[in-house]
């Protein structure tokens, strides 16, 4: 048992109990998670997303290619990638929350997309060595119990020169944006995440994860320390997220 350099929820000394902690919380939440993603972002995690697939495109419009949305959640990114890929590409879905799994399962039959789904730890995928071409990370790799080590795996599972993409929380640079967006997620995010979800717990954690989550340069530092090349990121709505890429030296 090792001390995570990761998450690190409150009442957690180990990888694996931030682990379990993590997944119990997200399953709690899964079936108001997408509710309050929209509500909580005031609908912009939609062009979070989109911006993602856009920067993205290039390789899912490439035949063949073999491409993993993980820590997938309810599906939202795993669909939009679906979407505008390639007949030929492989779209795969994976989270280590069995009923977010379920809920995605549910969505895409809605859509009739079919689009495999799997369980699976971002810190130890039942994936081959150099088997995709692409792996996305939306609103999940801040809470992998061990950052590097997750940028390891993924880096293990991509083929030379197939791309990780990364969009997570981050932290505004700008002092007013950052005080005023500190104020929302400490007080508000939670009361309103608490009163549809039914769990308080779940929704103080999440601000609490964003202000423990490297800056955006921390976490293109780590991926350069973790082995991949022309690294950069860019920021959305005033600093809030931040979109990294990187490719699998």
């Amino acid at each position: 048992m090792t001390a995570p350099r990761g998450t690190t929820p409150q009442g957690t000394v180990t990888e694996e109990q931030a682990a379990q902690y993590v997944r119990g919380m997200f399953g709690q939440v899964a079936g108001k998670y997408d509710l309050l993603n929209h509500l909580l972002s005031f609908q912009v995690d939609r062009y979070w997303r989109g911006t993602t697939v856009r920067r993205v495109e290039h390789i899912l419009r490439r035949p063949g290619m073999k491409v993993m949305d993980l820590c997938c959640g309810t599906g939202d990114l795993l669909l939009a990638l679906e979407e505008r890929a390639s007949e030929q590409t492989l779209v795969l879905g994976s989270d280590f929350c069995h009923p977010m799994l379920v809920a995605a399962s549910v969505k895409a039959g809605q859509r009739k997309a079919f689009t495999p789904l799997f369980e699976g730890d971002g810190l130890r995928l039942p994936l081959a060595d150099k088997s995709l071409d692409l792996v996305t990370v939306a609103f999940g790799f801040r809470n992998f119990a061990n950052y590097r080590k997750g940028l390891k795996e993924l880096r293990r599972v991509l083929k030379p020169g197939g791309m990780l993409a990364i969009l997570e929380f981050s932290t505004p640079p700008n002092p007013v944006i950052r005080g005023v967006y500190g104020l929302y997620s400490r007080r508000i995010l939670p009361a309103i995440g608490g009163l549809v979800s039914g769990s308080k717990e779940a929704y103080t954690y999440l601000p609490e994860s964003v202000r423990k989550f490297p800056g955006a340069e921390s976490l293109a530092a780590e991926m350069e320390g973790a082995g991949y090349t022309r690294v950069k990121f860019e920021r959305m709505t005033f600093g809030v997220v931040a979109l990294h890429t990187g490719l699998s030296g």
